[in-house]
């Protein structure tokens, strides 16, 4: 069930994961007594593309060949419920290979 593992993660979760999920990321504030201390507000909950994008000089940090004009191309093709919808689909497909596979073997 590898290949259809791996194809299901390259097509369908990781693009999900990297351009329609929300996550949070810290916030680094330093106490009176020097510690740093990390915080999650929402406010600094965006996706993990989003994220990217807000570096300096990102464009510097992709593969040959791939530019943020086509990232954003990915992330904005579709919505990001949409995108969670095409995500749940697909899985629930998988597992139904998958289940459908182990009956034929037991």
């Amino acid at each position: 069930m590898a290949p259809q593992l791996n194809r299901f993660h390259r097509e369908h979760f990781n693009p999900y994961l990297n351009f329609h999920r929300p996550c949070f990321f810290p916030v680094c504030h330093t106490d009176q007594k020097g510690k740093v201390v990390k915080r999650y507000p929402y406010e600094a909950m965006t996706t993990p593309y989003e994220k990217f994008k807000s570096l300096p000089e990102a464009s510097c940090y992709l593969k040959p060949g791939v530019t943020l004009d086509e990232l954003e191309t990915i992330a904005q093709s579709v919505s990001d419920n949409a995108a969670a919808k095409q995500m749940n689909a697909a899985r629930d497909q998988l597992f139904k290979v998958i289940l459908a596979s182990n009956q034929h073997v037991a």
